[in-house]
C-alpha cells in the first residue's frame, strides 16, 4: 500500500518556548499532514501557546482591575471591583458569573508569581493554574507560595485532580491550624442541593459533608450495587449505584450492613505526635484529625488501613477492623498501588481489577509482584483493547506506551 511523504515538524516543536518562533512553526504545519505520532507532538505544542495567551489575558484582566482600583473608584475598593468584572463581562461578552470567575482567577494568579510564570512558559495550562489557585485560597500569601514552590516543578506531569490532591496535602502540612478551621467552617455550610437540568432530571447532591462518612456511604453504595451486578442484574454499574442511592434514601433498604474505607496514615499521625495528613481512597488528603477518627472508629462498617512509614511513605503494615473474606494478595496490592495505575486515574484501588502483569494464560502463576490495581476502563479498554503498553519502572513508577509511541509515566508514590 502506497504511504504518501508526510510534512516533517521541527525536533522538539513541543518543548520550545511560547513565542514568535513557536507561533511561526505552528502556523506552517498543517496538523492533518503529519504523522499519527507528531500530531500528538503539534498537540501539545499548540496548548503551550494557548497557555501563553491565556496568561497573557489573564494579566489584562488585573491591569483593567488596577486601573479601576487606582483612578475612577480608588475610595470604593468594591465598587472597583464591580466595575472590571462588568467591563470584562461587556468586553469578552462573557455572564456576570463567567467574568466575575475569570477575574478571581486572575487575581489569584497574581498573587503567585511562580504560577503565573508557569503559565506564560507554557508549562501548564491553565485548568492546573486554576486547581493551584483554588487549593491555596484559603492560605495567607507566604503559606500558599510555600505550598506553589513544593509543587510548581511536578505540575506539568500531573492531572488537575492529581495535583489538587498533592496540594491539599501540601496545605495541611504547612498551615494545619488553618486547614482544620477551614475544614470547620465548610462542615459548618453542609447542605443539600436539588437542581433540574435541561433534559428533565435531577440532580441531588450534598455537599461540604464529613470526607469519612461519604467514603463509607460511596463504598457501602457501590458494594450493593456490585452484588446486584453479580446476580446477573442488566442494569448498568452507574445506574445501579444511582438506583441503590435511591433506594436507601426511600426507606427501601437493600443491605444493613455499613460500607467500608480505605485509610492510609502514618504511624506519628496516630500516635498524636505529628500532624501529617491521612488520606481516604477516592477522597485524596485530609487532616490528620479526620484520619484519627477513622482509625479509631469501631463500628459501623468496616475500616480498612493501611499504616506507612513517615520518612518513605511506603506501606509497612495492613489491614481491617473487621474480619471480612478478603485475599491477603489483594490487600498487599491495594495498599501498594492505591489507585488505578493509568496515568491520570485515581479509581481507588479497592474498587480496581488486579490485572496480571503477564497474562495468566501464559504464566500460570499469580503473585502479589505480578499484579496491578487497574480501573475496568483502563485495564480492559486502554491495555487490552486499545493496546498501550505497560513496562513497570524501579521505584514503583509505572511507564506507559501510547499505540502512537508517546511514553507517559505514572508515579507509584501517592499525591
Amino acid at each position: 500500500m502506497f504511504d504518501r511523504e508526510r510534512q516533517p515538524i521541527p525536533p522538539g516543536l513541543d518543548q520550545m518556548r511560547p513565542g514568535p518562533a513557536l507561533a511561526g512553526f505552528l502556523a506552517t504545519i498543517d496538523v492533518n499532514e503529519v504523522s499519527g505520532h507528531d500530531r500528538v507532538v503539534v498537540l501539545r505544542a499548540q496548548q503551550r501557546m494557548a497557555s501563553h495567551f491565556q496568561g497573557q489575558v489573564y494579566a489584562a484582566m488585573v491591569s483593567v482591575a488596577e486601573h479601576m482600583e487606582e483612578e475612577p473608584f480608588a475610595d470604593d475598593p468594591k465598587l472597583a471591583w464591580e466595575a472590571s468584572a462588568t467591563e470584562i463581562r461587556c468586553a469578552l461578552r462573557l455572564t456576570r458569573r463567567a467574568a466575575e470567575t475569570a477575574l478571581e482567577l486572575a487575581l489569584g494568579i497574581k498573587r503567585l508569581p511562580a504560577v503565573r510564570a508557569a503559565l506564560v512558559a507554557g508549562d501548564i495550562d491553565p485548568r492546573r493554574a486554576g486547581a493551584i489557585v483554588h487549593g491555596t485560597s484559603h492560605l495567607d500569601e507566604t503559606s500558599a507560595r510555600r505550598v506553589v514552590a513544593a509543587v510548581i516543578g511536578d505540575a506539568p506531569g500531573l492531572t488537575t485532580g492529581e495535583l489538587a490532591a498533592r496540594i491539599r496535602r501540601l496545605a495541611i502540612e504547612v498551615d494545619p491550624d488553618t486547614a482544620r478551621e477551614h475544614y470547620e467552617e465548610s462542615i459548618a455550610e453542609r447542605r443539600v442541593v436539588t437542581e433540574g437540568s435541561t433534559d428533565g432530571t435531577a440532580h441531588l447532591l450534598g455537599l461540604d459533608l464529613p470526607p469519612d462518612r461519604v467514603a463509607a456511604i460511596a463504598r457501602r453504595i457501590d458494594r450493593i450495587a456490585r452484588s446486584l451486578n453479580r446476580q446477573g442484574d442488566e442494569r448498568s454499574m452507574d445506574q445501579l449505584r444511582a438506583d441503590v442511592f435511591l433506594d436507601l434514601l426511600s426507606g427501601l433498604k437493600r443491605d444493613q450492613r455499613g460500607g467500608s474505607v480505605d485509610l492510609h496514615v502514618d504511624l506519628e499521625t496516630l500516635a498524636r505526635l505529628a500532624e501529617t495528613p491521612g488520606d481516604l481512597a477516592g477522597f485524596g488528603p485530609v487532616i490528620a484529625d479526620i484520619a484519627r477518627q477513622v482509625a479509631e472508629a469501631q463500628s459501623g462498617g468496616e475500616w480498612r488501613f493501611t499504616l506507612s512509614d513517615p520518612s518513605t511513605g511506603l506501606p509497612i503494615h495492613n489491614g481491617t477492623t473487621r474480619r471480612r473474606p478478603s485475599t491477603a494478595q489483594r490487600r498487599t496490592v491495594e495498599a501498594r498501588d492505591r489507585t488505578c495505575i493509568f496515568p491520570g486515574c485515581r479509581m481507588p484501588a479497592t474498587r480496581c481489577d488486579l490485572d496480571h502483569r503477564v497474562p495468566w494464560a501464559e504464566e500460570k502463576r499469580t503473585s502479589v509482584g505480578g499484579l496491578d490495581a487497574g480501573c475496568r476502563h483502563d485495564h480492559v479498554t486502554n491495555r487490552h483493547r486499545v493496546g498501550w503498553r505497560h513496562v513497570p519502572l524501579p521505584g514503583g513508577d509505572h511507564l506507559w506506551i501510547s499505540p502512537l509511541g508517546h511514553r507517559y509515566t505514572k508515579s507509584g508514590k501517592p499525591p
